[in-house]
């Protein structure tokens, strides 16, 4: 059976996407964000690095949220041990891809700890074409709901989705199931490679519940008084959806 949601701030729902390098670009985005971000995720760039796991500590030990986003797919008995091992660390969510139900029923089977799984369904930075090319003869929601049904079903925590899907997702899945939704933009598209994309009030709106944001707040002229910008949008958001 899945857990239940993490208990977020609504500081927490923000959550960066701690893309570079290296140990030591890490930690000057650490600093140069302060207290406007309280959640990182760090992904497969920091991974090759070698400095993976002195990163993960630092942002433990300044009291950090972390994301592991490392996508393990594989057989269901190495997905089993890597999550087994990774529940060790200081760690609140991690991938796993969400194609196949028996990896995914062995990775949750896995996690003994208090780290949530989420099952990636269909990537951002993918639409239909991209579906169609892989053979899926289906749009992006049909197979993002699919995909979260069967994480349900297979005892993972929660998903990772387009904000598009969030609204969807929700209603087929019901409260407790996580929906953490990244290539959020919060002033509309862009033209990067995230295909699939909405603003932070609809995402929450819909049923998110943490967003995932990089590049607009690594790209602004001021990344912390972006980040505090989106942050007072969250708050926002959450505001109205209590009331409503």
């Amino acid at each position: 059976m899945s857990r239940p949601p993490l208990q977020l701030t609504d500081t927490e729902r923000l959550i960066f996407a701690l893309d570079v390098p290296d140990r030591a670009q890490a930690l000057a985005w650490i600093d140069r964000l302060g207290q406007t971000v309280q959640f990182y995720k760090i992904g497969m760039e920091l991974l090759a690095s070698g400095e993976y796991f002195q990163v993960l500590d630092a942002l433990a030990a300044r009291g950090k949220k972390v994301f592991v986003d490392l996508k393990f797919f594989d057989i269901p008995a190495t997905v089993a041990g890597v999550v087994a091992g990774l529940g060790r660390w200081p760690v609140s969510y991690c991938t796993i891809h969400g194609w196949h139900p028996a990896m995914m029923q062995a990775a949750a089977a896995a996690n003994g700890g208090d780290m949530r799984l989420l099952a990636v369904t269909v990537l951002t930075s993918m639409d239909g074409s991209d579906l169609r090319s892989m053979g899926i003869d289906a749009d992006p929601e049909r197979i993002v709901v699919e995909r979260a049904l069967a994480a349900q079903a297979a005892g993972v925590d929660g998903v990772i989705a387009s904000g598009l899907e969030a609204g969807p997702i929700r209603r087929a899945t019901g409260a407790g199931f996580s929906i953490v939704c990244p290539g959020i933009r919060p002033a509309g598209p862009v033209g990067d490679d995230q295909k699939r994309s909405v603003g932070v009030a609809r995402a929450l709106a819909d049923g998110a519940d943490a967003l995932v944001i990089g590049r607009p707040i690594r790209n602004a002229p001021d990344p912390a008084a972006a980040a505090a910008a989106i942050q007072a949008e969250i708050a926002l958001a959450m505001s109205e959806k209590s009331k409503a």
